[in-house]
C-alpha cells in the first residue's frame, strides 16, 4: 500500500469517533476567513495536533482544525487553516488535509484564498472565481508512487475548476448582487512576495491573480475525483500594480472586511449544490 494513502487511512481513523457526520462538502479557508462567521453552525472542532500525522498550519490568519459544520444545510468539513508549501518544503504535507477530506466523504472542494492582482483591472477586495491555473512554479503533489486508490497515473487538468461549479457561483453571486471577476491563478512557492519583473511576466502568461496556495490542492483533489470550485480574494496589488510594498498584514486585514462577503456568496452557492 502507498505509504502516503496509509498515513491517511491512520489519520481517518484517529478521528473515526469524533466525527459526527459524512461530509459531502470540503472547504479550505484562506487567510480572514473562520468558523465564527454567522451562518456556520459549527458541531465538532478537530485541532490539527490531534490528528494522526495531520501537518499543523503556523501562519498568522490561519486557524489550525478541521472543522465540522452545518452550512445551508449540507455537511460540511473545513480546514481552518491550510498548510502552505513553504512552511515545510514538503508537497505531500500541503495537500494532506485535502486527501483525508475526500477519504472520510466529501464529493465537493471549495479552496479560498487570498492572492495579489495582476490583472490591472481588479481592486483591491474584489473576488475572483478560478477558472484555471498555472501550476509551472511549484512542484507537482503527484510526483512519486501514484496513490490508485485516489485516482488515475496521468489526471487530466482540462477542466480542474469545474465548468458547471463556476457557473453556479455566477448564479449565487448575481443572487447575492456581488460583483465577481473570473480568471487566472497562479500558484508559486513564496513565502517571499514576487518582484515586479516576475509579476510582469506571470501577467504576459496570462495570469489574473498570484498567491501561495490552492493549486496543489486542485491537482489533488481532481486526481481524487473531486469537483473544484475556488474563489480568489484580491488582497493586494501585486508587486509593480501599486506604489505600495505588499505585506502579510495588508493581506489579513482585506480577508477579515471581506470575509462576510465572500460567506454569503458560499452559503448560497452551497445550499443549491447538489445532494
Amino acid at each position: 500500500m502507498n505509504k502516503e494513502y496509509e498515513k491517511i487511512q491512520k489519520a481517518a481513523k484517529s478521528i473515526e469517533n469524533r466525527m459526527p457526520f459524512k461530509p459531502d462538502v470540503a472547504i479550505v479557508f484562506g487567510s480572514g476567513l473562520s468558523a465564527d462567521i454567522d451562518g456556520i453552525k459549527v458541531i465538532e472542532k478537530i485541532p490539527y495536533n490531534e490528528i494522526e500525522g495531520f501537518p499543523v498550519s503556523t501562519v498568522v490568519g490561519h486557524s489550525p482544525e478541521l472543522i465540522f459544520a452545518e452550512i445551508s444545510g449540507k455537511k460540511t468539513v473545513i480546514m481552518g487553516g491550510r498548510v502552505h508549501f513553504y512552511e515545510h518544503g514538503d508537497v505531500d504535507k500541503s495537500v494532506f488535509g485535502v486527501r483525508l477530506m475526500r477519504y472520510i466523504g466529501a464529493k465537493y472542494l471549495i479552496l479560498t484564498n487570498a492572492a495579489g492582482g495582476i490583472n490591472f483591472s481588479y481592486d483591491v477586495g474584489d473576488i475572483m472565481i478560478i477558472k484555471d491555473h498555472i501550476s509551472t512554479f511549484i512542484k507537482s503533489p503527484l510526483i512519486g508512487e501514484n496513490i490508485e486508490e485516489f485516482g488515475l497515473r496521468f489526471p487530466p487538468m482540462s477542466d480542474a475548476y469545474d465548468k458547471k461549479l463556476r457557473e453556479l457561483m455566477k448564479e449565487s453571486a448575481a443572487r447575492c448582487n456581488i460583483n465577481v471577476k473570473e480568471g487566472v491563478y497562479i500558484q508559486v512557492t513564496g513565502p517571499q512576495f514576487e518582484t515586479p519583473t516576475e509579476i510582469n511576466f506571470y501577467r504576459s502568461i496570462g495570469a489574473d491573480s498570484v498567491g501561495m496556495s490552492t493549486v496543489m490542492e486542485t491537482i489533488v483533489a481532481v486526481h481524487a475525483g473531486m469537483r473544484v470550485c475556488g474563489l480568489s480574494t484580491i488582497s493586494n496589488k501585486a508587486a509593480g500594480a501599486s506604489d505600495a510594498a505588499p505585506n502579510h498584514e495588508e493581506v489579513i486585514e482585506t480577508g477579515k472586511i471581506t470575509s462576510q462577503k465572500v460567506a454569503k456568496l458560499l452559503f448560497d452557492f452551497i445550499a443549491h449544490l447538489e445532494d
